[in-house]
């Protein structure tokens, strides 16, 4: 599959990986700088230590929402309407 501007998209069956991916990539990389931040406040090599947490949080983070992402998906389909078309 290509946009119209000729770059090629990832087949649909690929998207229950590339979600929580995306997902845990924006997350952890925000939280991380956040919590690193308050904890050690502005310095200089703060930027090193950042990305350090921030790989270690991603790799707990992806693996664990490829294994709750189904219960979540369950829990919010208890929960919410489903949609009408």
């Amino acid at each position: 599959m290509t946009t119209k501007t000729g770059r090629r998209k990832l087949p649909a069956r690929y998207a229950a990986i590339v979600s929580p991916l995306v997902l845990s990539l924006l997350m952890t990389f925000i939280v991380s700088f956040i919590s690193t931040l308050k904890s050690l406040g502005a310095q200089p090599n703060l930027p090193a230590i950042w990305l350090t947490a921030w790989g270690l949080s991603w790799l707990v983070a992806f693996p664990t929402l490829l294994l709750v992402l189904p219960v979540v998906r369950r829990i919010v389909g208890w929960l919410c309407e489903p949609t009408t078309r």
